[in-house]
């Protein structure tokens, strides 16, 4: 009897990523380690993840994790924050480069000669999470999407306030919250080159699908959304809602974790994709976790000033 040869390679086939995958978690489990990953991050990284989220979402994990490692697969910033609230622990990084365009747009030394030049108006800082732990070191108080809306209304109401460095998210806090607020000049390359009518086409190719924007987003496309919301509300909105279609207007890798856990669901995405997040690969994973490297380093003074801000916010956001 003849064997077929072609079928029998695809029977005994074994996808090399599964083989990748085990080994990240084998070396996960050798290094008591913990992989934290925004939900921006590339699917496989996802599928391997303990934990897999937003800004405040993996803070609070961060903060609360007994493992001897951190594995953080997102951008620098995040990294950092892990490594602020964690400094007896190893926080890894599996790709150094991996910026952010956000918090690029306020560095330390910006802000600071801003605030001197400004001192007689006795600013409140809001930082944004997304910034470097040399600007949360100049913040009052720091903020994520999810919980920005109550960190500015719990700011006190005899000082001005000065939210850095998203812009959009500035804009959208203070029509949610009606306090005026000094906006520091700064966007998201990915969410800011998001255009209305990118939206609008979606729209009338799938009528009747709400449309779920992050607030990184301009105005106009904000405008156009049926709810304006971080990632993690992204999750429970669509879960809660009736409809079975969504239009999702944020970081593509939100989908994987959308489609993942509301399996019943359709999500329809909007191109963009950012060329950050996914410098981080399952390959540079494994070899962070095998060699312990890159690792975060902070000076300890800077870490202690920058974590009081941080701190800050999880009190508030309990």
């Amino acid at each position: 009897m003849s064997l077929n040869l072609e079928k029998a390679v695809l029977i005994v086939h074994i996808d090399p990523m599964s083989d990748l995958a085990a080994e990240v978690l084998a070396l996960k489990r050798e290094r008591n380690a913990v992989i934290l990953a925004h939900s921006y991050q590339p699917p496989e990284i996802q599928d391997v993840a303990d934990f897999v989220g937003d800004s405040l979402g993996l803070s609070r994990q961060a903060a609360a994790t007994n493992a001897d490692v951190i594995a953080f697969c997102g951008v620098h910033f995040m990294a950092e924050t892990a490594k602020i609230l964690n400094p007896d622990k190893r926080v890894i990084l599996p790709e150094p480069e991996a910026g952010c365009s956000l918090a690029d747009s306020c560095t330390a030394q910006a802000l600071a000669a801003f605030l001197e030049q400004n001192v007689a108006k006795n600013y409140y800082v809001i930082a944004y999470i997304n910034c470097s732990a040399t600007v949360k070191a100049l913040a009052d108080v720091i903020c994520t999407s999810g919980n920005a809306m109550s960190i500015v209304n719990a700011a006190p109401r005899d000082r001005n306030l000065l939210f850095v460095p998203d812009e959009n998210l500035g804009t959208w806090v203070m029509e949610q919250t009606g306090r005026p607020m000094t906006l520091w000049r700064g966007g998201c390359h990915v969410h800011v080159e998001l255009a209305a009518r990118d939206i609008e086409r979606l729209c009338a190719a799938h009528p009747g699908a709400p449309v779920v924007a992050h607030p990184e987003c301009r105005a106009e496309v904000r405008a156009l959304a049926d709810v304006v919301c971080s990632t993690e509300k992204m999750l429970t909105w669509c879960r809660d809602h009736a409809a079975v279609a969504f239009i999702i207007v944020t970081e593509e890798g939100m989908l994987h974790r959308l489609r993942r856990e509301l399996p019943g669901k359709t999500f329809i995405p909007v191109p963009a994709e950012c060329r950050y997040m996914k410098m981080n690969t399952l390959e540079k994973l494994r070899d962070a976790l095998k060699n312990l490297q890159p690792e975060i380093a902070l000076p300890e003074p800077l870490r202690a000033r920058a974590e009081l801000p941080i701190r800050r916010m999880l009190e508030l956001s309990l």
